[in-house]
């Protein structure tokens, strides 16, 4: 009783069948027990894959993301990262899950705003009442005599259409050496508004008015406070943990690959701000010039991800640049532990 070797292919690779005694269990009957075994197989590591988002989210080049919750649904506001003649619009993606996203075409465009014509910078949102602010940068202004700076867009839905809140920049001129771009507006515990923001290596700080039609002095009778921290460039983001304020910023140039985030802890969301360490920055096995994010905090939970851009390793265009999320997480005495970007990125979650 001796055996044979007959060689059969099932998708492409090459298997060796060994019959002899087994003679009845022709190659069809074969054939299909190899696929039910390649179905279980593959079917439990497809499963696994959708419960990671993946990174990036979804698809196309965008940068500067603010993620925010809106009644049990994620959003992310991201910056379209193209030559500044084309950043005339601005798109935003919701989810349920953090796994699938849904792509809201041009929630706003330059044709909404009489003073903006392009380079569309940094959204920041926030709900007040019934109604949706959303904060953006225009123009990339360089001095006072030009046209653009922070502007208002106004909605009753998340999703848009937002229009022009003031008809004009909420600011447009520089204050402290900072460059009115990329606004964070963060509400502080007694429900006071300020607004804190700035390129050119300088952050300051405002009141908001109640409307959000301008700004509120302080005591001193001033109206922006610099609160700059070591190594700042620019994407201000501020929140509050166990009665501390944390302060992040992106260093670096945003066009290089040393681009990161780095962060600070206070007692007052006006400093000082002494530099802690970087959190976020490039992995040479993933991407590059990981920066300028923000955070979603899952309510009722010290839950926390990381929403940020990168460029990947096969990129070296300044403005390609893909939405990314990952896990940010603290350590037993409230530091943040720096974050590991990852392709799987984070796993679903349904709010």
């Amino acid at each position: 009783m001796g055996s044979e070797h007959g060689e059969q292919t099932l998708f492409g690779i090459e298997i060796k069948v060994i019959v002899g005694m087994s003679r009845k269990m022709n190659w069809p009957i074969m054939k299909q027990l190899l696929v039910l075994i390649i179905i279980c197989i593959t079917v439990p590591s497809l499963a696994q894959k959708a419960e990671t988002s993946g990174n990036p989210l979804f698809e196309g080049w965008y940068a500067d993301p603010e993620g925010i919750i809106f009644d049990k649904e994620y959003w992310i506001y991201p910056t379209y990262s193209d030559e500044y003649g084309k950043q005339v619009f601005m798109d935003a993606f919701s989810s349920r899950d953090l796994i699938t996203w849904k792509k809201h075409k041009r929630i706003i465009d330059t044709a909404a705003v009489s003073w903006a014509d392009s380079a569309m910078w940094a959204p920041a949102i926030i709900r007040k009442g019934d109604q949706y602010f959303l904060f953006f940068a225009a123009n990339d202004i360089q001095n006072d005599k030009a046209i653009g700076g922070i502007g208002i867009a106004v909605a009753k839905q998340p999703r848009g259409p937002f229009k022009d809140y003031l008809g004009k920049p909420l600011l447009g001129e520089f204050h402290n050496g900072a460059q009115p771009i990329d606004q964070f507006v963060f509400q502080n515990k007694d429900g006071q508004y300020y607004m804190i923001y700035g390129g050119w290596r300088h952050c300051n700080i405002v009141r908001l008015k109640d409307d959000f039609t301008g700004f509120e002095p302080y005591e001193d009778g001033t109206f922006f406070k610099e609160i700059t921290p070591e190594g700042y460039v620019e994407g201000p983001f501020m929140f509050i943990r166990n009665n501390k304020y944390y302060f992040m910023w992106s260093e670096g140039g945003w066009g290089g690959p040393d681009y990161k985030v780095a962060y600070a802890i206070s007692d007052s969301p006006f400093g000082p701000f002494e530099r802690i360490g970087v959190v976020l920055e490039q992995d040479p096995d993933v991407a590059t010039g990981a920066g300028h994010h923000s955070l979603i905090k899952v309510p009722d939970k010290d839950d926390w991800y990381i929403v940020y851009h990168r460029r990947p390793l096969s990129e070296t265009h300044h403005n390609h640049r893909v939405t990314c999320m990952d896990r940010l997480e603290f350590d037993e005495d409230g530091f943040i532990k720096p974050v590991k970007i990852t392709f799987e990125g984070v796993m679903r979650n349904k709010l």
